[in-house]
């Protein structure tokens, strides 16, 4: 393949990944979570709901599996089922500014970073809702498979208030799981 043949496929390829980043309302008027300590947010977490997306379309048990490097970088593994196969994509997160506040920058595709937005934070980090910099993305996170029906309700509720669509939530399955 030639230069600058590679050169546009690159140049297309960031084109394409503005527009995607671009195409939804701005985030940056909803509060990322204080007093953040990355040591209790580590671990695994489950995907209970999130805003449809191709890179997890028809995707269930999902997960989430954040541990710290020893350059105080973030190793992300987000594993999920399609099909009976397992999907699986590691990137690295870092933080954005101050580590007390929940805002990171997630790479899966280096040098390419996206904003990782933590919007709410149960006080003993049971679950979690996170954003991007657009509301074209919001996950509902928890430390186990499934959330008690009146939590799940709450969060939703308060995602609405925050302007998602609520309405496009999909529910992943996380039978077997555990």
């Amino acid at each position: 393949m030639k230069i600058h043949q590679l050169l546009q496929i690159a140049l297309l390829f960031l084109l394409v990944l503005a527009g995607g980043c671009m195409s939804g309302r701005s985030t940056e008027k909803i509060p990322a979570v204080t007093g953040f300590e990355l040591p209790r947010y580590l671990g695994a977490w489950y995907e209970i709901a999130r805003l449809p997306h191709r890179f997890e379309r028809g995707m269930d048990r999902v997960t989430a599996e954040y541990t710290q490097n020893p350059d105080g970088t973030v190793k992300v593994v987000n594993r999920g089922f399609r099909d009976g196969v397992e999907h699986r994509a590691e990137g690295i997160a870092k933080f954005s500014g101050k580590p007390t506040v929940g805002e990171l920058e997630v790479s899966f595709f280096r040098p390419f970073y996206g904003d990782y937005r933590i919007i709410r934070l149960d006080p003993e980090y049971r679950h979690a809702v996170v954003t991007s910099s657009t509301d074209d993305y919001l996950w509902i996170l928890a430390r186990t498979p499934q959330l008690p029906d009146d939590e799940l309700l709450e969060l939703v509720e308060y995602v609405k208030k925050c302007g998602f669509a609520t309405d496009r939530l999909e529910f992943p399955g996380q039978e077997n799981s555990r």
